[in-house]
């Protein structure tokens, strides 16, 4: 019998059927309005096509569950029409399509590490680590006199992704960001640098020129990435 799961139990990463196809969990959050029953608004992905939808469902609406399997793979180049990775074990190279790598490559550079999911034997979905730390190629100087808290300005990461970072980010800085949310971790020393402060709280916003920026979703959102899928 297949395993059954709630809403409540959902993950971002974990498969499951919906109308006899197979999805994948891009993000979700729990809603509790002021007046009428509780519900999940959910972006879910179709393995077979791609295709990613907007789904809303009831609280504690149940699914069967599908497991996956990942292999880690190190990413080596990509071209219009394939992402070529390599096994770290066996040295293996396997060609994916870009769809399946769009938002892993907003995050990765050549020889970097990744998760390669797969379902029934077939690779669906490339992810980046949870954790990557980037250099930061363009960002001009922050304001003199600006001292706003919070306030921040743009930066393009050497994966070309423009994100949001404090005033006192410097071009040429390696910062470490959190794929999944966007959020810091310490400040890394810049080319030629001794250590920097790490005492950075601000965030750093994803965004992405075709795309409508990724959303923080709070606690639902921090769980997150989980690798291998359960």
């Amino acid at each position: 019998m297949a395993e059954v799961v709630s809403t409540n139990q959902f993950k971002t990463g974990m498969a499951i059927e919906i109308d006899g196809q197979p999805y994948t969990i891009v993000e979700f959050q729990h809603v509790k309005p002021g007046k009428g029953g509780a519900f999940v608004r959910t972006k879910v992905r179709n393995i077979a096509t791609g295709a990613v939808l907007d789904r809303t469902f009831r609280a504690g609406e149940k699914f069967a569950r599908m497991h996956t399997e990942s292999r880690k793979m190190a990413y080596l180049y990509n071209t219009e029409d394939e992402v070529v990775l390599m096994d770290n074990d066996s040295y293996e190279q396997v060609s994916v399509t870009p769809a399946m790598a769009e938002d892993a490559l907003e995050w990765v550079v050549e020889n970097m590490e990744v998760e390669l999911y797969y379902l029934n034997g077939v690779p669906f979905e490339v992810q980046a680590p949870n954790f990557v730390e980037l250099l930061i190629t363009q960002s001009d100087p922050g304001v003199q006199g600006n001292t706003a808290q919070g306030a921040s300005k743009p930066a393009t990461l050497e994966t070309g992704v423009v994100v949001q970072v404090p005033l006192f980010i410097e071009e040429g800085e390696r910062i470490k960001v959190d794929t999944r949310t966007g959020v810091p971790g310490p400040r890394l020393s810049a080319p030629g640098a001794g250590d920097l402060d790490a005492s950075s709280s601000g965030t750093y916003h994803r965004h992405h020129p075709s795309r409508r920026p990724s959303v923080a979703l709070g606690h639902a959102h921090a769980d997150a990435r989980h690798a291998p899928h359960p």
